[in-house]
């Protein structure tokens, strides 16, 4: 019973032993590691990941961008040249292209056909005057010599004479104006073109001078663009212009330049020719178009378009400030020409400037960020803690999951 009793004591005292041991024993450093990674994975998730480049300058042209009407280089009217005649047939439409003396339509000549009849036959009786009057005339003459006639008679055969000679020259113009009004039955192109206008329809009775189609001479387009008085100082007869459309880039040059300005908008009218591309439509009339005068050239210090901030109405670029902990500060900017992808910087900035390529919008005055190599491509995703700014916030919060799961294996260990 005894000895039962020693070896229970026995027992106890080892296994009290052995917690003393424990306690007594000096902490692990697993801890601390856990402390510290957690430590390092809070500040690598805070500090966001940019790429920085540094300003380029090139020389870009310089442009004036303005806004105008596509309208006809020339538009003719072809109007009805005769009235009260029915429109017979129509042998041309819109969009028809015509050359010069085309038939476009054709008017009734039925009564026109008749009245040639009657003043031939009204031409024939004054020829008959005449001669009438010719020979009693001659006969005055041949008498007037003697006693035979008075001179009061012959006076009368010579003015007979004279009206018939007036009769046969009025018949005449009379014929000759009714064969002209017939030859106005045929509506011809009075020159090439294409149709934009059609008013002529089978059946309607026209009247003289009515509108019958309308053309834009020889198919030419023309952009007559509105331009400030203040802009026009560097535009001149022969300056280029290219016009973006969704058919192509359009070109021309400028042929004049209106001398007066609108009273409604005080912008002056400059009138443009157009080269339209080959295989293209034909830039359509009545259609407002944007379009840029080339007047020159000029340095441009320029970045992306990505590394452009819009805050508070204003634009913004980051730049890196180096150091033990890598920063960035926010520098306010003006903005000027932009050429595909790139924005000029036309206010102060220094041209070994390092700019944050994209993901700008994530950043703040002061942001600890890390640096890697630029993005191939400024057309790529803004650039940020996983290379896509917008999920920042998500991989901040897993990488910390990450790091505190690391801790605690280490902690156990």
């Amino acid at each position: 019973m005894t000895g039962k009793r020693n070896l229970l004591i026995a027992g106890i005292a080892a296994v009290a032993l052995a917690g003393a041991v424990v306690f007594l024993r000096p902490q692990s450093t697993g801890t601390g590691t856990a402390v510290e990674a957690e430590a390092e994975a809070t500040q690598s998730a805070a500090a966001l990941t940019v790429a920085v480049i540094a300003p380029q300058t090139d020389v870009w042209p310089v442009e004036v961008e303005a806004n105008g009407w596509l309208a006809a280089w020339q538009e003719v009217i072809i109007s009805a040249q005769i009235g009260g005649q029915m429109i017979k047939s129509v042998n041309a439409d819109v969009g028809d292209t015509v050359a010069k003396d085309d038939p476009l339509a054709e008017l009734s000549r039925e009564s026109l056909e008749n009245s040639i009849l009657q003043l031939e036959a009204s031409l024939e009786s004054a020829r008959a005057s005449l001669d009438q009057a010719t020979a009693e005339a001659d006969r005055a003459r041949q008498l007037s010599g003697g006693s035979a006639i008075s001179k009061q008679q012959a006076a009368e055969y010579y003015a007979t004479e004279r009206k018939a000679k007036a009769d046969v020259a009025s018949a005449e113009a009379q014929l000759a104006s009714a064969k002209l009004d017939l030859e106005y039955t045929q509506v011809t192109a009075v020159t090439g073109g294409v149709i934009s206008a059609r008013n002529a329809a089978i059946g309607d009775v026209v009247s003289e001078g009515q509108e019958l189609f309308r053309l834009v001479r020889d198919g030419k387009v023309e952009w007559q663009a509105e331009v400030p008085l203040k802009q026009l100082r560097n535009i001149e007869v022969g300056t280029p212009v290219r016009i973006p459309t969704p058919f192509g880039e359009i070109s021309g040059e400028v042929r004049r330049i209106s001398p007066s300005a609108s009273e409604s908008n005080g912008r002056v009218i400059v009138y443009v020719s157009l080269t339209a591309p080959d295989n293209s439509p034909q830039p359509k009339t009545g259609i407002m178009i944007s379009g840029v005068f080339q007047v020159g050239s000029r340095e441009a210090l320029s970045v992306p378009s990505s590394a452009i901030v819009m805050q508070d109405g204003f634009s913004y670029v980051f730049t890196l400030v180096e150091g033990e902990t890598p920063t960035v500060s926010r520098v306010r900017v003006e903005t000027g020409r932009r050429q595909d992808d790139r924005v000029e910087i036309t206010s102060d900035l220094p041209a070994d400037a390092k700019v944050v390529q994209s993901g700008g919008a994530f950043l703040s005055e002061g942001s600890v960020v890390r640096v890697v190599a630029p993005e191939p491509s400024s057309d790529d995703a803004a650039v940020a803690a996983s290379g896509d700014g917008t999920d920042d916030a998500g991989d901040g919060a897993q990488q910390r999951a990450e790091a505190s799961d690391q801790a605690d294996k280490e902690a156990v260990q």
